[in-house]
């Protein structure tokens, strides 16, 4: 939604550049209440962040950095952390000063507004666009409009176990995520009803071909080795073999009734390689349930996203989530 999409993706459309090309401009956006987008280039000593708007400077005053900070809910460390990077914000005043004019913006109002209008009438099943911000052990967190972010834990990201989420994504990454639930305030996302059903990612492979994976457990019955990050197989007990490492599998057969793809380990090495963007399956912009069992399977893996996931407080906006 235009005007609500993660920070950086406003910075260099036309009507953003548009908007800051003049003073005459800034102020009719500032008129309409329009979001924009600028570089921060210093945090001051109070914590106050200058932006660069093109046609003059702005500031965004410590306690308009974001919702939570003049309440004590957000460490400055959500102020600090955005120097030479985009901010959104709205324009609240241009005043004169001896270095000639400086607008005054608000990134909290931003924020406010993007809840207001877009955040809150968010819906479990939802997909949105999201950009990764920070990671941690625990998952991902994600900027889902004007710098606020929302949580994807780890056991979201895929059917396919991690020990950590940078092993799927990098800092600056734009993804897709479905909205699981919200839960006074806080949104919590997950992206694994995105990459397809086991049936969806089994059609890649035939058996008798020789693939790529990556060792994900070891096991005393056998090596579980990730195909695609929705879809793991199991190889046979083999010496010297360590998770995390890359391997090259054997595919002996698919078993669609048993959800069971197996395999033999040709080889395993030591190599890391970058995150790639993730494959989806689907396209749409809302999901009621995610099936990856096949149908003549008899385990059912399921998700639902019912509306009584959805607790939206717009009246508390201070607990929106938030990276630390």
């Amino acid at each position: 939604m235009l005007g609500f999409e993660p920070e950086g993706r406003l910075i260099n459309c036309i009507e953003n550049r548009a908007a800051l090309n003049s003073p005459a401009s800034l102020k009719e956006a500032m008129r309409e209440g329009k979001i924009l987008e600028g570089r921060a280039l210093v945090c001051t000593s109070d914590h106050d962040l200058i932006v660069d708007l093109g046609c003059m400077r702005g500031i965004i005053p410590r306690e308009e950095g974001a919702i939570g900070i003049r309440e004590g809910k957000i460490r400055d460390i959500a102020i600090l952390s955005r120097v030479n990077r985009p901010v959104s914000f709205i324009v609240t005043d241009i005043e004169e000063n001896e270095n000639g004019q400086r607008a005054i913006l608000s990134r909290r109002k931003a924020q406010n507004i993007c809840m207001e209008s877009y955040l809150s009438k968010l819906n479990p099943g939802d997909i949105i666009d999201t950009r990764v911000t920070h990671l941690e052990p625990f998952g991902a967190f994600l900027d889902v409009g004007c710098g606020i972010s929302a949580l994807m834990p780890i056991d979201c990201i895929s059917i396919s176990r991690i020990n950590h989420p940078r092993e799927r994504f990098s800092v600056g990454m734009d993804l897709k995520a479905v909205v699981k639930s919200i839960e006074n305030g806080r949104i919590t996302l997950t992206e694994k009803e995105l990459l397809g059903t086991w049936e969806e990612n089994a059609a890649r492979f035939s058996p008798g071909q020789t693939v790529a994976g990556v060792i994900r457990s070891v096991e005393p019955y056998g090596i579980f080795v990730e195909l695609t990050p929705n879809l793991a197989g199991l190889a046979e007990s083999r010496p010297n073999i360590l998770p995390g490492q890359q391997a090259s599998v054997y595919i002996k057969n698919i078993l669609p009734s048993r959800m069971k793809v197996k395999l033999v380990i040709i080889d395993a090495f030591d190599q890391e390689w970058a995150p790639k963007p993730p494959e989806y399956f689907f396209s749409g912009s809302h999901m009621d349930r995610f099936t990856y069992s096949p149908s003549d399977c008899p385990k059912r893996i399921e998700t639902i996203f019912s509306p009584e996931q959805n607790d939206f407080s717009i009246s508390k906006p201070e607990n929106a989530p938030n990276p630390p």
